[in-house]
């Protein structure tokens, strides 16, 4: 890592409409994700394994959820006062207006910036499955002394409507940048793909500043929209190929560079999916760069007689009888005798009870599926009680129970 005094901000407001009924009491970067992490620990624990220890949280929508796991289970030493991570809700120093997007974001916290005095600063989403080593992102920025560097990957043309699109040199110098263009134009050599903005952006400290007072003077209020563009005209905006990160530890089995965007309930089925298998898309078991999350303390899984095949499961899960597929279990559920459980996302304290049967489901935490109940197995009747994605995923939002009830099975009975 450079010496460079680094400064990190999280954007961790989102309100995630597109992902809702799991959003209706959380905002997007605390939605649980895999059998114990929620979305935003995968960038706090980039931040964290890059060397990078000083982080600003900027919460806006239901951001309680987000707070308590920050205050559980992202707490820095003491002793170290330039490591930090730091929740930040809308402070209003300079009006009664809430966030109105990404840069304003950043301008009513400009006060953040003076007081750190970084070099540089980051400004990172909050809502990616991905890893990735921050420092060589630094290293490419610094080589060409850029004003900013935005983080890109290729993404398949049908999709780069949904990001912010960039023309750029060889070199990474970016010559245009259009956000969410309803044509994106696609890489030169390689026409079935885009080169795209992952929304990661790298600012020389005095750059972000002056261009931050510019966005107020002339009413802008979003990066991609008005910075970047703006930023191009200077000809100091460059494109880091988020292709050419290196990780330690990934496996030669794993997709290279893997990043997704889990901003819609598919992507965030399927990104379950990919963490699947023996040999998954995405590991997320590496000892050499871990994903942190909070310390669970409960009792590990028990499971009697049952049969289970590709699943993850999480501590205090009690399965008995029952039959798992292809599913991730978060913690202390209970699956009774009889129930099966195929390409399922159960999160934590759901109970299926005996008989039922789950398909391509995935159920928020604190409910109780009755014994003998069939989801994702008759379109038309799960339609007429649940959300349904365009790809047939059933999802059921937030139930009202608040323990799991583990006495009418258990060992003595």
């Amino acid at each position: 890592m450079s010496a460079k005094k680094i400064l990190a901000l999280v954007m961790a407001g989102g309100e995630g409409t597109r992902l809702h009924p799991l959003t209706a009491e959380r905002s997007k970067p605390s939605v649980p994700f895999g059998a114990r992490y929620r979305i935003v620990d995968f960038v706090l624990s980039n931040l964290i394994n890059s060397g990078i220890h000083a982080i600003y949280l900027l919460v806006q929508y239901k951001s309680q959820s987000l707070i308590e796991h920050v205050r559980k289970a992202w707490v820095l030493p003491p002793q170290l006062p330039e490591h930090f991570i730091t929740v930040v809700p809308p402070q209003m120093r300079r009006g009664q207006e809430w966030f109105q997007g990404t840069a304003d974001a950043v301008y009513q916290n400009i006060n953040l910036i003076h007081q750190h005095k970084p070099d540089l600063v980051l400004v990172f989403g909050a809502d990616h499955i991905y890893r990735m080593d921050i420092r060589q992102m630094v290293k490419f920025h610094l080589e060409r002394d850029a004003d900013a560097t935005v983080a890109a990957l290729p993404v398949p043309l049908a999709d780069a409507s949904a990001f912010g699109v960039i023309e750029a040199e060889s070199n990474g110098r970016i010559v245009k940048f259009m956000e969410k263009p309803a044509t994106p134009p696609p890489m030169p050599g390689r026409p079935s793909h885009a080169f795209a903005s992952m929304g990661n952006y790298l600012f020389r400290a005095e750059a972000l500043v002056h261009i931050l007072r510019e966005s107020k003077e002339q009413g802008w209020n979003d990066f991609g929209k008005h910075i970047l563009p703006r930023m191009v005209e200077d000809g100091r905006l460059h494109a880091y190929d988020f292709a050419k990160n290196e990780i330690p530890g990934t496996k030669p089995s794993e997709e290279p560079a893997y990043w997704r965007d889990v901003g819609t309930l598919d992507a965030y089925f399927q990104a379950h999916m990919d963490v699947l298998g023996l040999e998954p898309r995405f590991d997320v078991f590496n000892a050499r760069w871990p994903i942190y999350s909070s310390n669970y303390q409960g009792p590990v899984a028990k499971f009697l007689g049952s049969q289970v095949d590709n699943c993850i499961i999480s501590a205090g899960c009690l399965i008995q009888n029952a039959t798992l597929r292809n599913s991730v279990l978060r913690r202390e559920v209970v699956v009774e005798p009889g129930a099966v459980v195929e390409d399922c996302i159960l999160m934590d304290n759901v109970v299926v009870k005996a008989g039922a049967h789950l398909r391509r489901v995935i159920v928020d935490r604190f409910n109780v599926i009755e014994a003998g109940s069939r989801i994702g197995l008759d379109r038309l009747a799960d339609e007429a009680r649940y959300k349904i994605t365009e790809t047939g995923i059933v999802v059921l939002p937030e139930g009202t129970h608040t323990r799991t009830d583990r006495t009418s099975f258990s060992e003595d009975h």
